[in-house]
């Protein structure tokens, strides 16, 4: 398989929603450091080099929608994607086909966890805004023209980054629109024993923007635990 192992790993409420009032309560902040132990802490269950994001989750949690510093003048940038640190220990990969996202580094925190961001581009991005990126010492590929080519992102992610396992992290449109292109082969959920029956706020999935159609897609539960807090940890094959 020319593309890592890929597992979309999320933390939701009981009413399926990755966002919200709910976080707050005891259960979900116990929910929410068991997520966190599952997939990073000291002795995580999964051994992943990376974890996928899009841009409305990136600006959600680490750019807080900055925009970023361009010069338009900049000379032209080489062509194809730039390398910066092919060894990281741990990535950050973004999703952002028009290169929007304000960065201020070429690394992020996510609690104990510092990670080397990779930007996943398409043509759509500008000289400026790739010579920005190479300004900050920030890696980027290209994959797709107009929009993303999921199948060349990932056999670049593996074979410029070495990334063998990859996490899935949202949200819900990315999430889909993985799963639909057949590029995700495990779930996993863990389920906080809160709700706030909010709908105005992100599911696990969804189809907004006509990034991935409704089409049905089939789980094989491989097992299930009751966590801290009340909470479920969830897990899934999905079947292709």
């Amino acid at each position: 398989m020319n593309r890592p192992y890929i597992f979309c790993h999320m933390m939701t409420s009981i009413d399926g929603k990755i966002m919200g009032s709910y976080m707050g309560t005891p259960e979900g902040e116990a929910a929410g450091k068991e997520f966190y132990k599952i997939a990073f802490g000291s002795h995580p269950y999964y051994r992943h080099q990376g974890w996928l994001s899009g841009r409305v989750t990136t600006d959600d949690n680490f750019t807080f929608y900055k925009r970023p510093v361009l010069d338009e003048d900049a000379p032209p940038v080489p062509e194809g994607d730039f390398v910066a640190l092919p060894n990281a220990l741990m990535y950050y990969v973004s999703v952002d086909p028009s290169g929007k996202l304000g960065w201020e580094s070429n690394q992020l925190t996510y609690m104990d966890t510092t990670a080397h961001v990779l930007e996943v581009l398409t043509e759509k991005a500008g000289n400026a805004y790739k010579a920005f990126l190479r300004k900050l010492g920030l890696s980027y590929i290209i994959a797709g023209e107009d929009s993303l080519d999921y199948a060349l992102a990932m056999e670049k992610v593996k074979t410029l980054f070495g990334i063998q396992t990859l996490m899935l992290g949202g949200g819900g449109v990315l999430n889909w629109s993985f799963i639909q292109a057949g590029m995700c082969d495990e779930l996993s959920v863990l389920i906080a024993a809160a709700a706030d029956g909010s709908s105005e706020t992100p599911a696990l999935f969804e189809t907004r923007g006509g990034l991935a159609v409704d089409m049905p897609v089939r789980f094989t539960l491989k097992s299930a635990k009751v966590r801290e807090g009340g909470s479920v940890w969830l897990r899934y094959t999905v079947n292709k």
